[in-house]
């Protein structure tokens, strides 16, 4: 540009005489034009996928100033401000480069570079909160607020393990989510985790930092031996799921059940309310699990603390915590304890044993590490193991002795008295239990209201065991016992050959089941009747205990089936939920053992929730997200 086009541009009236040595800023008549100069580079941002970034700039130099935000080097079109923001940020967008061309008509700038980071981190704008086993109190399985976790994104490119949260035990219990919960000045997503070293932590999911870690031990104790009994070791502590519910007491509850052992080798099962953001005890607890219960002869047998472990999972339903009971492999003498108490003061509320009079020969309470069922009327239901069982009935067509082997059980509550309202028991019961062939080596689920071929709806139970048959009962009315055939709703026999030693999953009218050695299979639902035969099913193979799945979704749409190897080192696994044939990824893909965990544990249901998921291993929680 011409010295004589700049002082046009500026509008400079100047003396005709002047020298043009004099527009070199020398004289103090002059006026010169600047051109621009950044004071304030844009800062690198790093945001959530679906959050949007503003980049800023402050500039000086002659007016006006233009400003052009370019991306990777190229323009953005309609980004002529001082300040961008960028779309809805997707995870394709991480690493971009920002800058801004800063012009007037002296000449032009450029900013430093800003990089955008768009990570699956940060706390959740709307979050998720799984409190319970298998997420819900029918066990089904199910999250459907999974915004972030989709078939497009879960494969061993954008997907995998993101941090290793190391603890002193062992993980048997699911672990538990909250979002967005505040810890003393300070917002976090938390993962709760139970140990079989009695202890419990509260993490930062994101992070990965300790918010607080409490044993419940009470001093002098330690957890228990194995009680000369593989099921659970090395040692036994908390192998129950606890329960929460983020509205009791001031700033919310978790609930467990922990066993420990005495300087005088005594036994104690215990039952422990925390606070979610301190880890304190709360309610006076914790409370000693004693029962008693009366028998045939009008005399009474008591729960013994060293006899049982809490397998199944807690359930909370209607202000009331749910325990059952367990034997350390078949030693007898064990019966079927389930034993309540009231949520908020810990006192002792009702118990219920469903074999009595069965000279301690069983049932216990299974059911593969997850937890018994209520419906919203706030009925209990559970399946119970080999063990005995009167084929002789009462007049109402209960055993007469009140024992419950390999039986389905529906269970009213009424204040201080729990009883079994109605029941299912297959016709070979007394076959299968002398062959140790458990109904309850598995979990059950509560299907949603179905709707059959007569346009009646249905309420229905799914429950299978070590026989490979799945049994479909009709909670309305479930059929009780006949000697020459099942009267329930619906069953398919053999359709899981390796026995089921795990819990099911519902779905979009589907329910999927591994069984031991066996594939993740899909039975599809029409008018309430399952198919015969899969709908899909995984190409993997489950060994023992075969797998839970999980299944993540946004509403129907977006749809995972999440399950676990419990081989060492334990493998994640994800497939499209509609078509399980299709494997999305698995913790072994990725190269030098990136995803790599702890050993697997045998009855771990895999949690997810706000783009996170946690696997549950012999000494550690993996936590798996987008990279």
């Amino acid at each position: 540009m011409t010295h004589q086009a700049r002082l046009n541009v500026l509008g400079l009236l100047l003396p005709l005489g002047l020298s043009l040595s004099a527009c070199g800023g020398g004289d103090a008549a002059s006026v010169s034009a600047a051109a621009p100069a950044i004071t304030a580079q844009p800062a690198a941002q790093s945001i959530a996928v679906g959050a949007t970034a503003t980049f800023s700039v402050t500039a000086s130099g002659t007016a006006p100033l233009s400003y052009q935000w370019q991306r990777n080097g190229a323009a953005i079109t309609g980004a002529a401000a001082s300040s961008y923001s960028t779309p809805a940020a997707a995870l394709t967008d991480n690493g971009a480069a920002f800058v801004v061309v800063v012009s007037n008509a002296v000449g032009s700038t450029t900013s430093n570079s800003a990089l955008l980071s768009v990570t699956a981190k940060g706390p959740a704008t709307v979050g998720t909160d799984v409190v319970t086993s298998r997420n819900d109190l029918a066990r089904t399985g199910e999250n459907l607020t999974e915004s972030i976790l989709t078939p497009a994104n879960v494969n061993s490119a954008a997907f995998g393990l993101l941090r290793v949260l190391a603890v002193d035990g062992k993980v048997d219990a699911q672990p538990l989510y909250l979002s967005q919960l505040t810890v003393g000045s300070s917002v976090h997503n938390v993962v709760f985790i139970a140990t079989e070293n009695d202890s419990v932590y509260a993490m930062d999911a994101d992070t990965g930092a300790t918010l607080w870690h409490s044993s419940v031990l009470i001093s002098g104790e330690v957890p228990s031996d194995t009680r000369n009994c593989g099921q659970v070791s090395p040692e036994i502590g908390i192998t129950a799921t606890p329960v929460i519910d983020r509205t009791a007491a001031p700033h919310g509850v978790i609930y467990v059940v922990a066993m420990s052992k005495d300087s005088s080798a005594l036994y104690h099962q215990r039952l422990h309310a925390l606070d979610i953001t301190t880890g304190a005890e709360l309610f006076a607890g914790p409370k000693e699990i004693t029962a008693t219960y009366p028998v045939a002869g009008g005399t009474t047998t008591s729960f013994d603390g060293g006899q049982y472990e809490e397998r199944a999972a807690l359930l909370l339903s209607q202000g009331v915590l749910y325990t059952t009971w367990t034997s350390h492999c078949d030693a007898t003498p064990y019966s079927g304890w389930i034993i309540a108490y009231d949520q908020l003061t810990l006192a002792l509320q009702s118990v219920l044993n469903v074999a009595p009079n069965s000279a301690g020969g069983g049932p216990a309470i299974w059911m593969a590490g997850g937890g018994p069922s209520a419906d919203s009327a706030g009925d209990i239901y559970l399946l119970t193991a080999n063990g005995v069982f009167e084929t002789t009935l009462d007049a109402q067509g209960f055993p007469n002795r009140q024992d419950y082997g390999n039986s389905f059980l529906k269970l009213a509550p009424a204040g201080a008295v729990l009883s079994v309202a109605d029941y299912f028991t297959m016709w070979n019961e007394v076959a299968e239990s002398n062959s140790d062939t458990d109904l309850g080596s598995g979990g059950q689920l509560l299907l949603p209201d179905l709707t059959d071929a007569t346009n009646t709806v249905r309420h229905l139970m799914v429950g299978a065991g070590k026989d490979g048959n799945i049994y479909i009962v009709n909670r309305d009315t479930m059929g009780k016992y006949s000697a020459s055939t099942n009267n329930i709703w619906q069953e398919l026999s053999g359709a899981l050959p390796g026995g089921v030693w795990s819990t099911p999953a519902y779905f979009n009218n589907a329910v999927y089941y591994a069984d031991v050695g066996g594939t993740l299979k899909a039975f599809g639902i029409t008018s309430a009747k399952l198919s015969s035969a899969p709908t899909s099913q995984t190409g993997t193979a489950f060994a023992y205990p075969g797998a839970s799945p999980t299944i993540s979704a946004n509403g129907t749409s977006n749809a995972i089936a999440w399950a676990a190897e419990n081989v060492s080192p334990a493998v994640l696994h994800a497939y499209d939920a509609a078509n399980l044939a299709h494997e999305l990824y698995n913790s072994t893909q990725a190269a030098n053992g990136r995803d790599s965990v702890a050993a697997g544990n045998k009855f771990v249901a895999v949690t997810i929730a706000d783009g996170k998921v946690f696997l549950g291993t012999v000494s550690s929680v993996g936590v798996f997200g987008l990279l």
